[in-house]
Parts: C-alpha cells; structure tokens; sequence
C-alpha cells in the first residue's frame, strides 16, 4: 500500500469528542423557541457549517408550527451553550497519536472542517498537537463557495497542500462529510458513533467508503505499510 499523499482531517467527532456537545447546544437551542430535536435531526447537523445547521432547526422549528426565529435570534441563544460546553472536548481515541505520527512521517495534514476559524481556535486551545496540522479550511474561509456534503472543503484543502484528491486519504465521523470526500475523490475513512448500529450505519452514510473505523489508533499501521 502506498502511503497516501496526505490526510485531510475533519475535526469535530474525529479528531475532538465534540459531536454530543454540539448536539447538546443545538437541542437546547431549538427547545429554547419549542421543538425538541429527535436523534435522526440532530445526525443530519453533524458536519456542516453552523449557519447551515440553523437555517435547518429554523425550518424544523417551522415546520412544527412554532415561531421561527431568526438566525441571529437562534444563534444568540446557541452559541454561548455550545462555547461553554465545548472547551470541554477531549480528543478521540488514537487522535493524537495518528496526527503526530504524520507529522514524524512527513505526511502532510490539513484541516478541513465546517467549524469557524474562531471555533477551531476556542476548541484547539486546550490540546497543543492539534497546532501540528498547519494548513487549514475553515467553515467560513472566504475561498470556501460551498460546505459540506459538497466536495470543496476537501477540494481546497488537497489544493493549499499541492495533492490530488485522489491521493489523499480523508478521515470523517459524519455523513455529511463522508459524502463530501468521496465527491471530491479522495480515499475516505470514516468513524461512525459508536453507538450506531451497522443496519443503521449502512443507512445513513453513503458508499464508496473505503474503511469503517472504531477508533483512529487502527489507522496506525496502514500508514506504515
């Protein structure tokens, strides 16, 4: 197996447990103005930009026959919910160790994530290896035309490292984001909750997936083949 070219890493539920914190902010947020968010909606949220997300709950709420608020009147109550919780995030398993092995392997890493370049700051600050990953594509970068399940954050990303897709080895948790990186052609791997039954996996993430993995330490020997 060739050592891939490089590998474009998502950030929330792959590298940091932030996913249930997210999805905390959000349930809270929605229940805020009515509705309570069933597991199914709070899944299709996972991956995408925040401004996406809340033009979605806005629509859910809607459609419930509640009062819809704006997006800043959702926001205003979501974000300071989700920063408190989110300074909280520990890494996903084998994280840290995959992300500093590329590094002493010479893999060259990007971000490339639906988080803003704000966000990634508040929840990096607390894990110093996440600085390792040098080139970055942030939810709201102004070269970003569309976020995921479009392709072009990955795109970018491969783009700012000089790689193909094709080369790349890309590692997602959600849907969304699995769907992103198989469009823009990379090998993608993804880690689904671990409470996600194989039926329900299947359901939900698209194919063309290359690996399922249960935690990232698996990826570990692949790259040393």
């Amino acid at each position: 197996m060739v050592r891939p070219a490089a590998c474009l890493f998502d950030l929330d539920g792959l590298l940091l447990d932030t996913e249930p914190l997210h999805a905390e902010a959000w349930q809270q947020a929605s229940s805020h103005f009515g509705l309570r968010l069933q597991s199914d909606e709070l899944m299709a949220l996972r991956g995408r930009r925040r401004l996406d997300c809340a033009d979605q709950v806005r629509q859910w709420i809607a459609a419930a026959g509640y009062d819809a608020p704006s997006l800043e009147e959702l926001l205003a109550v979501r974000q300071p919910i989700a920063e408190a919780l989110l300074v909280q995030a520990q890494p996903m398993p084998g994280a840290k160790a995959l992300v500093e092995r590329c590094h002493d392997l010479g893999v060259p890493m990007a971000l490339a994530t639906s988080s803003s370049r704000s966000a990634v700051a508040l929840k990096a600050e607390p894990h110093p290896w996440i600085a390792l990953i040098k080139e970055r594509v942030h939810g709201d970068d102004p070269d970003l035309k569309r976020g995921k399940p479009e392709p072009d954050v990955f795109e970018l990303a491969a783009e700012r490292l000089g790689v193909l897709c094709r080369d790349s080895w890309a590692f997602e948790d959600s849907p969304a984001g699995a769907t992103a990186a198989i469009a823009a052609g990379c090998r993608v791997l993804v880690m689904p909750p671990s409470d996600l039954q194989p039926a329900e996996r299947m359901r939900r993430y698209p194919e063309g997936i290359w690996q399922f993995l249960s935690d990232l330490t698996a990826v570990l020997p692949l790259l040393e083949k």
